[in-house]
């Protein structure tokens, strides 16, 4: 019996962007990408583990080596358009804060459930890890562009700031392509 249900919901790609550095988030547009079980190829959070940072920082100290689930951040292009006109500033660039996948047409993409897949008509499939919450470093890549709006950025994308993925099956992604959306059943659990 499978656990994950197809839905009608499809979304497009409308960026893919590498990192190719460690001292920002900046990533860089590219209108086709290899997508391995370590990520996308060439950017700088590929892997197939990484540190444990301050997101798992009340699971394992800092510097653990642990599976990395934070190969790809995800956002899309309604969101994006959210947090820019919180922030009040135009153009609000991918680049920015770090994407390397925006899709437009799911609604409130940010709180797709995890274990959700983005399934490319090529087969090639994206795991959903949970929300990528906001922190400061994409402010501060704002602010080079619209000097002291940076730091409004983390409060403007609460619950916008997209998802981190995970690859499931490699391939090949490209700017244009469909993503199917197949989502787990619904959690009924609470903590007693």
């Amino acid at each position: 019996m499978g656990m994950l249900t197809p839905t009608s919901i499809k979304a497009r790609i409308e960026f893919l962007g590498v990192n190719t550095n460690d001292t920002d988030l900046t990533t860089t547009a590219v209108n086709t990408i290899n997508v391995s079980y370590a990520g996308f190829d060439g950017d700088s959070h590929s892997g197939l583990t990484r540190a444990a940072c301050v997101r798992v920082a009340k699971q394992y100290p800092k510097g653990t080596e642990i599976r990395n689930v934070r190969q790809i951040s995800a956002l899309s292009v309604e969101e994006l358009d959210h947090i820019r006109n919180t922030m009040e500033i135009e153009p609000l660039q991918p680049e920015w804060v770090g994407a390397n996948l925006v899709v437009s047409g799911i609604p409130e993409f940010s709180q797709v459930p995890p274990c959700s897949r983005l399934i490319a008509e090529n087969g090639t499939a994206l795991v959903v890890d949970m929300e990528n919450a906001p922190c400061r470093f994409p402010g501060d890549i704002i602010d080079q562009h619209h000097p002291g709006k940076g730091k409004s950025f983390p409060k403007a994308a609460i619950g916008k700031r997209g998802v981190t993925l995970w690859v499931e099956r490699e391939g090949v992604l490209n700017v244009g392509d469909t993503l199917r959306l197949h989502i787990p059943p619904v959690c009924t659990w609470h903590a007693p």
